[in-house]
């Protein structure tokens, strides 16, 4: 299957992610839709799911250093991470910011916010596609390494 660049170091995609984050911020405004127990679950589910989102996404940032970017071409200077949170998962940022969004969409109790986290899923597994090309063609090692660690979440996807 062919990705689409999105441009030639792939700011299309960056663009399409912050769209899809600003959206599902923006969808938790209204008044929460669900109360009760059920409100009080899933407020304090989301909650959970926005911090360990966040850890998970520092932890990536900061195990790339100065390889990090947000475009899935790899900076020219970038070097190919496979310690810390990265021997267990290739996009823990992805990762930490599905979490974040999934919690924040549960905390204000906004079924569209859901909705649009599904969304956000999406674009996030075509970015990785594309980015995993583009890594696989500067890194000789990267194929061995998608096959022994996971996309997003550790022990998980």
């Amino acid at each position: 299957m062919h990705i689409p660049d999105l441009g030639r170091r792939g700011e299309g995609w960056v663009v399409l992610q912050v769209a899809f984050i600003v959206l599902i911020a923006l969808a938790g405004v209204p008044e929460p839709s669900w109360v009760g127990m059920a409100g009080a679950v899933t407020t304090g589910a989301g909650a959970a799911l926005v911090v360990v989102g966040g850890l998970l996404a520092f932890l990536g940032s900061k195990a790339l250093g100065t390889s990090f970017s947000p475009h899935p071409r790899p900076l020219d200077s970038a070097r190919l991470v496979q310690t810390g949170i990265y021997a267990s998962v290739r996009h823990p940022i992805y990762g930490g910011i599905i979490l974040g969004a999934f919690g924040w969409g549960l905390f204000v109790a906004s079924p569209l916010a859901l909705l649009l986290s599904i969304g956000l899923v999406v674009v996030f597994w075509l970015k990785s596609l594309r980015e995993e090309a583009w890594l696989g063609e500067r890194y000789p090692a990267y194929e061995e390494y998608r096959r022994r660690t996971r996309r997003f979440l550790p022990r998980v996807i």
